[in-house]
């Protein structure tokens, strides 16, 4: 299996997306706002199984464009985790956020390990969640 790493949304679509993403969460995004949110990111890395041409992880990153920039989610589907591709997302999309004063994101703590190889640390802060919406907005 050999992954292609893109870090551009042409070409995808609804069906771009292999399954099992949003593993594990009660109400998951529906392809459409799948999509509909990676567009609305200022930075987007996608990892693409070349064989299957479906796309089995991403990354993406909100930013002012300035002095900050956000990583909401970074996900693989489980059958392609273990593999080294979160990590590989990561650290091209680190490499892309370079050049900008703060780069933050909220993760739960059995995953700040992952994180912290990345180079980051962490830190303290704040979140608020309505489930109720996990699917997303209209």
């Amino acid at each position: 299996m050999t992954i292609q790493y893109l870090d551009s949304l042409e070409s995808i679509k609804e069906d771009s997306f292999a399954d099992g993403f949003f593993d594990g969460w009660p109400n998951r995004p529906s392809p459409a706002t799948f999509v509909r949110m990676l567009q609305g990111s200022a930075y987007v890395m996608l990892a693409q199984d070349e064989e299957t041409g479906k796309i089995v992880g991403f990354v993406n990153a909100l930013s002012d464009g300035v002095l900050s920039a956000y990583i909401p989610l970074l996900e693989v589907v489980p059958a392609y985790q273990g593999q080294g591709i979160g990590r590989e997302l990561a650290r091209q999309l680190l490499k892309r956020l370079d050049a900008y004063y703060m780069v933050d994101l909220m993760c739960d703590p059995e995953l700040e390990s992952f994180y912290a190889r990345q180079g980051m640390r962490p830190a303290n802060g704040m979140t608020r969640r309505n489930y109720k919406n996990q699917k997303g907005i209209s």
